[in-house]
């Protein structure tokens, strides 16, 4: 099987060491919008025995007989490349988000209405161990009802300045990753937002209209009350959690030895080991079963079945766009009012 991959930068580069590890993974088409980088990871890749090439571009790239397509580009690039790859027949699997804006994740949706090209959207934390066994117990009914679940994003340290004004914001960048997994998890869908941001660290996030600091209470369609907060400037490291609180039972995903948090209760233990101090660390296994499950959908040997649709990308897109206006406004927005 021949997969190509659009964008080899931080998180195409940890991408293409991944597939070119996979079994069914016989080549690797690498292209990107700087030729040199895609040939550099190229050759790095064919140091280490994988059989990989790279393309200086979009029609290189379609033109190599790939079997699948994995999008790991800048966000502006993905409508397109999704749209293209439908349209050939090329299975693919996008980092989100689909689109630059909720008016574009639409159009695309409404263009793959009738394809049978499967497109999936990287959500990764849905293949991270701890949090599917946290599905699993809220399907279970063990937890009995929901009353609270709480998700954090904690960054170890910002972006860069160039990269916030096209991220969408804090909320759509980085709470997404949450907004989905609230509803993954739990099975229900938001019906009202209340977002509040803060700006306490460098002045390019205020610069953009962004906030380097948010939370977002979620009201979801049973009742339950969820909160999601997210932070550019967490100095212990990168700390992700879910906590699901219910009538019967609580549980948490993210109470490792590596999370950035300590007690300052004496006699509770430190953390064992070196904190996380970014997502690529945090979900590296995450991302090996992702992309496995992607690469098994190609061949024809798995369903896909716990991988992202471009529906379910469209609504976390839905909350992520009523709590950034939300944050704007200074009001609670229901869902009813994003189409």
């Amino acid at each position: 099987m021949r997969i190509g991959l659009a964008g080899v930068g931080r998180i195409g580069r940890l991408h293409a060491a991944t597939l070119s590890g996979l079994a069914p993974v016989e080549s690797l088409v690498l292209a990107d919008i700087d030729p040199d980088r895609a040939a550099s990871a190229a050759a790095e890749l064919r140091a280490e025995g994988a059989q990989v090439e790279a393309v200086e571009g979009p029609d290189d790239l379609f033109g190599a007989g790939i079997d699948g397509l994995v999008i790991a580009t800048a966000t502006d690039a993905h409508a397109p490349l999704i749209v293209r790859s439908a349209a050939d027949g090329v299975p693919v699997l996008c980092e989100k988000p689909v689109a630059v804006d909720i008016e574009q994740t639409r159009s695309v949706v409404r263009r793959l209405e009738t394809a049978t090209t499967p497109v999936v959207i990287g959500f990764q934390r849905r293949f991270d161990t701890g949090y599917r066994a946290a599905r699993a117990a809220v399907a279970g009914g063990g937890l009995g009802w929901l009353h609270t679940v709480r998700a954090t994003t904690l960054d170890a340290s910002p972006p860069p300045a160039g990269y916030v004004p096209g991220s969408g914001g804090l909320l759509r960048d980085c709470s997404i990753h949450d907004f989905d997994i609230i509803r993954w998890t739990t099975g229900r869908e938001a019906v009202e937002v209340h977002a509040i941001g803060a700006n306490r660290g460098a002045d390019y996030f205020a610069a953009a209209g962004d906030v380097d600091t948010a939370i977002t209470v979620l009201r979801l369609d049973d009742d339950t009350l969820a909160t999601a907060s997210a932070t550019r400037y967490n100095g212990g490291g990168h700390d992700v959690r879910l906590e699901l609180l219910g009538s019967d039972d609580s549980i948490a995903v993210g109470l490792d030895g590596r999370l950035p948090l300590r007690s300052v209760q004496p006699g509770v233990p430190a953390p064992e080991g070196p904190v996380y101090q970014s997502f690529m660390e945090r979900f590296r296994g995450a991302y090996v079963a992702e992309l496995t499950a992607f690469a098994e959908l190609v061949a024809g040997k798995g369903d896909g079945a716990d991988l992202a649709t471009v529906h379910d990308a469209l609504q976390a897109a839905r909350i992520a766009e009523a709590a950034s206006l939300s944050r704007v406004q200074g009001r609670p927005v229901r869902l009813a009012d994003i189409p």
